[in-house]
C-alpha cells in the first residue's frame, strides 16, 4: 500500500480553509443584476442564499440540537467557564488591533488579561476586571485606515460577513494563544475543541434569538443580513463618527456558526 506523504489539515485550520474556499467560491460565481437584489450590498444574492439555506441545514441538524442540550446538561458554572475561555482567547488579537487603532487602555487591558487568566487557559476569570475589555477585530482595524467593505458574503459553516470582515478573519485566527503554551495533549484537545466549542456555545446564549428569525421572519436571509450590518455599523461608530467604543462585540452577533479568533 502507497504511504501518504504531507500533514494531514488539523481542525484548527478549519478556519482558513472555509476563508479560502469561501473567497474562491465568490470570486467564481456571477454577481446578482442590481434590479434582483434585496439590498445594494448583497453583490453575490443569489449564491449567498444558498449557502444560508445549506448553513440553515447544518443548524436544523446539528448545532440547534447540541446547543438545545448544551443549555439543559451543562451547569451554569461550566458555561460561564467556556464563555471565559472564548473570551480569554481573543485577548491577543484585541491587544493588536487596539494597538493598531492608537488604543493603548484597551491594548493594556487585553495583554493583562491574556497574561493573568492564562494560568487558567482563561477557564478562570482571576482579574475581575472593573473596566471591561472591548473586543477589536482586523475588520474594525481595516475600517480605522478607510479600506471599503466590499461585498456581502455568506461564507459557508461561518455564517454572514463583508469581505473586508472575512479578510480581517485571516489575520486574527493566526493570532492563537494556544501557540504560545507548546504542544502538550491538553493544549492539543482544548485547541481543536475552540472552533465547535464556540459555534456552540454562540448558538445556546443566543437560542431564542436565532429561533426567532429562524422561524418567524418573513425573509430569515434579510433579517440575518439586516442584523449582521446593524452589528457592524455599531462596532465601526468610533471608527466613522468618533462616538467612543463599541459595547458590543461582533462575536455577539457575527454569524449562527462564529468562532472567536
Amino acid at each position: 500500500m502507497a504511504q501518504r506523504h504531507g500533514k494531514a489539515h488539523s481542525p484548527s485550520s478549519t478556519v482558513p480553509v472555509t476563508i479560502l474556499t469561501a473567497s474562491l467560491l465568490m470570486a467564481a460565481c456571477s454577481s446578482t443584476p442590481v434590479d434582483d437584489r434585496t439590498d445594494s450590498r448583497d453583490t453575490y444574492e443569489q449564491a449567498n442564499r444558498k449557502v444560508y439555506d445549506f448553513n440553515m441545514k447544518l443548524d436544523d441538524y446539528v448545532l440547534e440540537p447540541v446547543a438545545s442540550g448544551y443549555r439543559t446538561a451543562v451547569p451554569e458554572g461550566g458555561q460561564r467557564a467556556i464563555d471565559n475561555h472564548l473570551r480569554w482567547a481573543s485577548m491577543p488579537s484585541t491587544a493588536v488591533n487596539s494597538t493598531l487603532q492608537g488604543k493603548f487602555e484597551n491594548a493594556a487591558l487585553a495583554t493583562l488579561n491574556f497574561l493573568v487568566n492564562g494560568l487558567t487557559l482563561g477557564f478562570a476569570d482571576l482579574t475581575e476586571d472593573d473596566q471591561p475589555v472591548q473586543r477589536e477585530d482586523f475588520g474594525q482595524t481595516l475600517a480605522a485606515y478607510d479600506v471599503p467593505e466590499g461585498s456581502y458574503l455568506m461564507v459557508p459553516v461561518l455564517g454572514p460577513r463583508t469581505s473586508r470582515s472575512l479578510a480581517g478573519d485571516a489575520v486574527d485566527f493566526v493570532m492563537n494563544p494556544l501557540s504560545v503554551f507548546g504542544t502538550g495533549e491538553v493544549v492539543q484537545t482544548v485547541n481543536t475543541a475552540r472552533v465547535p466549542m464556540g459555534a456552540v456555545t454562540f448558538r445556546a446564549n443566543n437560542f431564542d434569538a436565532v429561533n426567532d428569525v429562524k422561524y418567524n421572519a418573513l425573509d430569515p436571509y434579510a433579517r440575518t443580513r439586516s442584523l449582521y450590518y446593524q452589528t457592524r455599523t455599531g462596532l465601526l461608530e468610533d471608527r466613522i463618527a468618533g462616538s467612543g467604543p463599541a459595547s458590543t462585540s461582533e462575536d455577539e452577533f457575527d454569524s449562527f456558526f462564529e468562532e472567536s479568533n
